[in-house]
């Protein structure tokens, strides 16, 4: 019988794993409870497959195959009980989060994992009856291209549960990295202490967002630069992030005005066409948008998530 794996949420992240547990021969199960990203969901994922066709990276039989393993549900309480694994890909929102994961324990998976970025494991724990069976799965984006799952070992987290987790990671195709349950883990709070200060020198005129992007690129062999990046993680992602992080750590990590007023004017990055550079049907266009209002599409310079084989970029 198939292994079932169930992913709660049909964002960009609960999609792209989505994806890669359907390539990895599971059952999948994607739960979304507004049925306009669910159907968005499940498109986007027919293109992705289309996309990997036509590339040469995946027969037809094998996209076909892989499109048949996704089944859309509207609730958890659609999902039948004893999945192999339940990963969590809501908002990073503390009580959001945690009443998913208390409905999706009683369902008694075999490992329960939560693909937050950025807010403590044991938090998150706090209304799990098994805390054991818990831990932080947290995927980056394009999911089917990043090769990192940082698992976050929490205080109740069992050394089983770790181990399948490891084990997970493999049948994915991820190489994993263990972590201490920290808010941020490792690679949050290093990428958002990057993306704030690079938002701050933008404030202070230092650069261009083109610029220091460019420099970041060519002076540290970075795959995309820390502005881009923003772009494709979501400038409201950043933003919650922070603010979870200066709750922990101080004001060195408070969220800059830009990207407050960035985000409080729709200005969200890819997804919504404009954050730190304008963006036209997922490609990234000619110019900043903070410099010119104008969009200039340039050609043939594809987003980092826009195919199955993306070059490698730190995304979220």
């Amino acid at each position: 019988m198939t292994e079932r794996f169930v992913v709660v949420g049909a964002g960009t992240m609960g999609l792209g794993i989505a994806y890669v547990a359907a390539g990895a021969g599971y059952a999948v199960e994607l739960v979304e409870v507004d049925r306009a990203r669910g159907g968005a969901a499940v498109e986007r994922l027919a293109q992705l497959w289309d996309r990997a066709v036509q590339r040469g990276k995946l027969t037809a039989e094998q996209a076909a195959a892989n499109q048949a393993a996704i089944t859309l549900r509207a609730g958890l309480g659609e999902v039948a009980v004893a999945p192999a694994v339940i990963v969590e890909a809501v908002p990073e929102r503390l009580e959001l989060k945690r009443a998913v994961l208390a409905e999706a324990e009683q369902l008694e998976p075999a490992l329960l994992g939560s693909n937050t970025s950025s807010i403590p494991i044991a938090d998150l724990a706090g209304g799990l009856a098994r805390p054991e069976r818990f831990c932080g799965l947290h995927f980056f984006n394009p999911v089917w291209a990043m090769a990192l799952l940082e698992i976050v070992v929490g205080p109740a987290t069992a050394p089983e549960t770790t181990a399948a987790a490891r084990v997970l990671a493999d049948r994915l195709g991820k190489d994993p990295v263990v972590v201490r349950d920290m808010p941020g883990f490792a690679t949050s709070r290093l990428g958002v202490t990057l993306g704030l200060e690079a938002i701050r020198m933008v404030a202070d005129g230092v650069a261009s967002p083109a610029d220091i992007d460019k420099a970041m690129v060519l002076g540290y062999r970075h795959p995309v630069g820390p502005l881009e990046l923003t772009d494709l993680v979501g400038l409201d992602v950043r933003l919650d992030i922070a603010r979870t992080l200066q709750a922990a750590y101080g004001d060195r990590f408070a969220p800059p005005p830009l990207l407050v007023e960035l985000v409080a004017a729709g200005r969200l990055g890819k997804k919504s066409g404009q954050g730190f550079y304008h963006w036209v049907d997922g490609v990234r266009s000619g110019g900043t948008a903070l410099e010119d209002p104008t969009p200039q599409p340039t050609a043939g310079r594809a987003a980092p998530d826009s195919t199955p084989d993306a070059e490698p970029g730190a995304t979220r």
